[in-house]
């Protein structure tokens, strides 16, 4: 496969809609997916682990826990993908992220360990990806009660990080380095 095309809106939940166009915003959704290792390792900088600790808001994540959790759905995400890829229609759970992220414990993690661990689950998804039957990614299958598609999901994981990206830039960095 050289390109995938954009999921139609019937390929995902309207919850997914903000990470769908966010992906579409990328020149090259495959490059995309291996140029956000980059980006994730360049966004703290010399960020230390406890300036990675900050939080925008009390209730908010902090820095260590947004990686985290880009973690987590990383995982999610690519065990949908890997069920709805191979034709299996078996409805998949959903998941809490709150709960995930407060069982979790990211913020005794270091920062590299997260940031190596968003490597090798990305790099391992590129290759399921790279190497998918092209008819593969019209598979569907459902999620959180809601139908999905192979499509949708690379588009996902793309966009979800993208989202958090944002995020961290605009809200956690500036203050973060500051600290």
């Amino acid at each position: 496969m050289n390109t995938i095309t954009p999921p139609s809106t019937d390929e995902y939940s309207e919850f997914y809609a903000d990470y769908v166009q966010r992906a579409k915003q990328r020149v090259d959704l495959f490059a995309a997916l291996s140029q956000q290792i980059d980006e994730i390792r360049a966004a703290p900088g010399s960020l230390t682990d406890k300036q990675a600790l900050f939080r925008d808001a009390p209730k908010e994540w902090s820095i260590k826990e947004v990686v985290g959790h880009l973690n987590d759905v990383e995982r999610v995400f690519s065990y949908r993908l890997l069920r709805v890829s191979r034709n299996d229609v078996t409805p998949l759970p959903g998941f809490e992220q709150n709960d995930y992220v407060r069982e979790a414990g990211f913020d005794n993690y270091s920062l590299d360990d997260l940031i190596n661990e968003f490597e090798y689950l990305r790099r391992a998804n590129i290759i399921t990806i790279n190497n998918m039957k092209e008819e593969a990614v019209n598979y569907r299958g459902s999620a959180s009660g809601f139908p999905i598609s192979a499509r949708a999901l690379i588009y996902m994981l793309v966009g979800h990080v993208e989202h958090h990206m944002a995020s961290l830039h605009e809200k956690y960095l500036p203050v973060a380095v500051t600290l």
